[in-house]
This record gives structure tokens, sequence and C-alpha cells, in this order.
């Protein structure tokens, strides 16, 4: 697929945000920054809440809403930037709210139940205006604290636990809004959740093994964001042996990869007038990336 670069240099992009006026906000992780990436692109930073700034989206209010995983080590092997474990400085997991006007950071949720959020990733806003989210955990040198799924309010006052357990990375929900789909990073599986209701999903007949395997993985593709697209298919970014953007049929399982030359391509954002914009992170190399996909994406619930 052809594609141009938008900007280079970035620090880890991911969670691209496709704005009103064309702009595409994007967090640099490694930089703990939210930046604007402007149509010419130059760039704008917006905020710096620090830690790691992984997911975002925009809310009922229009103010930016971030899945902060607080932080990790780096190393560069050859010159690629790769995350690790939890940087030195690692506090907690956070779910933020920023003000795009104003750069203010407004720390939103630490933790549910008595438990700290561990690195929250990525999320989706529902049309009632409540989000999901998912945390894909925090890896320590001689331990793993583990994650899960989870449902809040943006107004601070409501958050629950839906699934514990597995460290889920991407996040999107079906056209009408009654199916949950979340990746598993490492597994390499494509989840799928019935929603019952606020911050529930239908019960899995192991606690386990929770929801129902959409599509399955080859060996070392790992799984990180995803879009739905207007269709209901899956745009699943895919990594390591098979980098790129796969488009996944929800139905059936089969999926096919369009290759993106970065071996962390992380996310994919549909935006525009038709909604076949497609911003792609090519984060390793610090890169955002723009092509015209072949199909539209899935109108959000908010924002462009």
């Amino acid at each position: 697929m052809d594609f141009t670069i938008l900007a280079e240099g970035l620090a880890f992009p991911e969670g691209p945000v496709w704005m009103d006026d064309g702009s595409v906000v994007v967090c640099e992780i490694r930089a703990g920054r939210i930046s604007r990436i402007r149509a010419d692109g130059t760039r704008q930073t917006i905020a710096t809440p620090g830690g790691g700034p992984n997911g975002a989206a925009i809310g009922p209010d229009g103010a930016l809403y971030v899945c902060n995983n607080g932080g990790f080590e780096w190393t560069e092997p050859g010159g690629l930037m790769l995350p690790g474990g939890a940087a030195a400085d690692y506090e907690t997991g956070r779910i933020e709210r920023i003000d795009l006007a104003t750069g203010k950071v407004e720390r939103l949720y630490t933790e549910v139940d008595g438990r700290r959020l561990s690195g929250p990733n990525d999320l989706v806003f529902a049309a009632d205006g409540s989000f999901w989210f998912t945390d894909l955990g925090k890896h320590f040198a001689h331990h793993t604290d583990h994650g899960g799924l989870y449902w809040a309010k943006p107004d601070g006052s409501a958050i629950r636990c839906a699934v514990p357990g597995p460290n889920m990375n991407g996040i999107g929900l079906s056209p009408d809004g009654g199916t949950l789909y979340a990746a598993l990073t490492v597994i390499g599986d494509l989840l799928a959740f019935d929603v019952t209701g606020p911050g529930t999903v239908a019960p899995s007949a192991f606690d386990a093994l929770p929801g129902r395997v959409v599509a399955r993985f080859g060996p070392r593709v790992l799984l990180d964001s995803l879009a739905v697209l207007a269709d209901g298919r899956i745009a699943q970014a895919t990594l390591v042996a098979e980098p790129g953007i796969a488009t996944v049929d929800p139905a059936t399982g089969a999926y096919a990869i369009t290759p993106f030359p970065d071996l962390l391509t992380t996310n994919i954002a549909l935006g525009g007038a038709d909604r076949r914009d497609a911003a792609i992170c090519l984060s390793t190399t610090g890169r955002l990336a723009l092509a015209r996909w072949p199909d539209p994406g899935l109108a959000l619930a908010f924002g462009a």
C-alpha cells in the first residue's frame, strides 16, 4: 500500500486521533507528551502529562481522554525504540483528561476497588458517553501486574472492572455497540465480548478464558491497537512476525495483513471527510504515516 510520512522523530507514537481541522493528535509514549501533527507536518505540544500516554479518544465534552501506562524502560537495538518493563520512576497507571485548549491535565482514575491501575492502554467511548478501556498490565523484574477490561464514566464518578486478569491492548465497539473487541497482545487472539449493560459483559464459561475468540493469529504475530470499520470488520495492528494492519472478518475469523515497514506498527485511526484517511503509527522508527484505506472507518461516538 502506498503511504506518505507526515511526521518523523516522534518519541514512540501511539493513540492517533483525527481532529476536525485535519490534524492528528498522537501520544508520544517515550516523551510523556501529547502532540498535534498538522496537515503540513508541523507540530504543537498540547500537554506533557509524563508517564506513558498510550491511547486516546475525544469524549462527549470535547476533551481528550488518555490511557497513561505510567512509563516504560527503553532500549534501542539497531536504533529502534523498544519499550520494556516499568520505568524506574513508575508510579501508577491512570486515566487522564486533557483540555485541548489549555493543556490542563486532570487525573480521573488511578485505581479501582482499592487496586491500582497497572498500565492502561487504549479506550473507546460508547454512545451513552461512558468509555471502556484496556489495561495491558505492567512488567517488573520478577513479576507482572495483571490488567483487564474496564469501564468508567468521564466525570470521574464511577469505574468498574468488567473482566479481570488478561492483559489486553486494542479495543473497539461494533457498529451497533453490542459487541466489544479487545486484543491479547502476546497470545495473538482477538476477542469479542457481548455487552450486557453499563460496565458489564456476558460471563464466560471459564474466568481464565474470557470472551470468545474472533481471530487467532500466527506464531509470533503480536497484536496492538485496533479500529472498527463502517461495515463491522476490524482493522487490527499486528507486530513483529508480520507487522502491518490486518483486516479481520469477525464472522469468520478470516484476515489479510497489509504490511508496513516497522516492527511495531502499533495503531491505525481512520478519519477525513469519507473516513478513509488512515493515520498509522510506525512506532519503533518514530514516524506517523498517512494512507488511503480501501474501506471507511466507523464513525466514532464523539470527535471528528
